[in-house]
């Protein structure tokens, strides 16, 4: 894992040396307030002019125009997307996307959720995936993997970038209950908290499902959103600030250009 000190910075993960990519977080960017500086997320209530100039930054550092920095209106489902071009019109509702296509940037917002990205840049396939606890309980990334082999990936590599991390993520007995439900396996996701408080293991969690998904080479980023939020938007810290809104991070990943 290293930190890139170009403009705007990013984290980046040894596993996916032969795909650009990064995991954006607040440096870097035009924005003020509580979304300085690097927000990237037309969905918030920041200038857009603001958010729009932060994702010009983001594509910039690919060599790519902005519109061709794309993502999906994610809605914590365990739906992936096929992309070959810039979407016309309103984007899917899904919580992932793959590509095949060289000049195309997939990203992914979080704001605690998990970022995943994966390639197979041998193969020329990559993906990228937003993994909150519903969408990856209920398959996110098993439709993402899933849609990768189908469009030829063999050796597929992950990382797991910037996410609330299990020393922050305080959850209720029901929370807990809806894991076990699915598996009772599970639990071993949980540790006790306060009185009957849990806390949950998000990344664990999910590189225990690449590994069930057979996909081996896996790297988790050690940045705890909630733990820094003057490096990582995070939507649990903006609200136990009691701000009105919060700021997303970016993670983006490409074949590179297409000249």
């Amino acid at each position: 894992m290293t930190l890139t000190v170009d403009s705007p910075p990013r984290w980046q993960a040894a596993v996916l040396a032969d795909a650009p990519h990064g995991f954006f977080g607040r440096a870097g960017g035009v924005s003020s307030g509580i979304y300085a500086s690097l927000n990237a997320g037309p969905g918030s209530k920041d200038d857009p002019a603001a958010v729009a100039e932060n994702r010009r930054r983001i594509a910039a550092a690919f060599g790519a125009h902005p519109t061709h920095l794309v993502g999906v209106h994610q809605v914590h489902s365990p739906d992936a997307v096929f992309i070959d071009a810039p979407w016309r019109g309103e984007r899917p509702q899904a919580d992932a996307l793959v590509t095949t296509t060289p000049g195309l940037v997939i990203s992914v917002l979080t704001a605690d959720c998990a970022p995943v990205l994966l390639a197979d840049a041998k193969a020329g396939v990559i993906a990228a995936a937003h993994a909150g606890w519903k969408g990856a309980l209920n398959g996110v990334l098993d439709s993402t993997v899933a849609l990768m082999r189908e469009r030829g990936a063999a050796n597929i590599a992950a990382a797991i970038g910037p996410c609330i991390h299990q020393a922050s993520y305080e959850v209720g007995p029901e929370f807990e209950a809806r894991f076990i439900e699915k598996n009772v396996g599970y639990a071993r996701y949980f540790a006790a908290g306060k009185a009957d408080r849990r806390l949950f293991d998000l990344p664990g969690f999910c590189a225990d499902r690449l590994r069930a998904l057979g996909v081996n080479e896996i790297e988790v980023l050690p940045h705890d959103t909630y733990a820094l939020p003057d490096a990582l938007h995070s939507h649990r810290y903006s609200t136990h600030q009691g701000w009105r809104d919060y700021g997303r991070n970016c993670a983006a990943v490409s074949l590179g250009s297409s000249d």
